[in-house]
């Protein structure tokens, strides 16, 4: 029996050796200019039980403006499913004089069709942006509801950091087609948010 052996050289990731298939497969990438919204109408389907999107660095025109989203189905374009949700985040202030864990009413859903905050209070100024996982599981199931989780951090407009925990689910056994990102006020000047399907394992 002979042993291979590699080295960083003969390959250029982990899923270039035999046996290891890739999970993640990239379907879409978008990047925000001045943009009021971003919208994801295409690839959302059955071919992956799940996707995850990946938001980086989405920077706010708006000072202490909330990222969020919400999805719609078919060809609609209305974006107001309704959503039962849970938030709640960990600060810290820059100067450290004041932390916490904490459950946030203010941003969850009982059953409301508004756009659901991801991150909440991000700022404006040059350095400040947010960044962020969600994932949403089984959207072109006909029989369930869609659940979510998402996990994000923001540079918040007061200066501080927040580790922010958001999950619930989109009450519709009607397949979900599109996902759309934007803030509660202004546009998003800059960012890059990418789309994955999660193969099954």
């Amino acid at each position: 029996m002979s042993i291979v052996a590699y080295n960083d050289r003969s390959i250029q990731d982990v899923t270039d050796v035999a046996g290891v298939t890739k999970t993640m497969v990239l379907l879409s990438t978008q990047t925000a200019s001045s943009s009021a919204t971003i919208s994801f109408t295409s690839d959302i389907d059955a071919t992956h039980p799940a996707y995850m999107f990946k938001f980086i660095d989405i920077h706010p025109a708006t000072d202490n403006a909330n990222f969020g989203f919400q999805v719609d189905t078919g060809t609609n374009t209305n974006f107001n499913q309704t959503i039962t949700s849970s938030y709640f985040a960990a600060y810290q202030t820059e100067n450290g004089a004041t932390s916490a864990l904490q459950y946030v009413t203010a941003q969850d859903q009982h059953q409301g069709t508004a756009f659901q905050t991801l991150v909440d209070s991000v700022g404006n100024g040059d350095d400040e942006s947010c960044s962020g996982t969600l994932h949403i599981f089984q959207p072109s199931s006909g029989i369930f509801v869609k659940h979510f989780i998402a996990r994000s951090h923001g540079y918040n407009g007061s200066d501080y950091s927040t580790d922010l925990f958001c999950a619930g689910y989109i009450n519709t056994a009607t397949a979900i087609t599109r996902v759309q990102f934007k803030f509660s006020s202004g546009n998003m000047d800059s960012g890059v948010i990418k789309l994955y399907g999660i193969k099954d394992s």
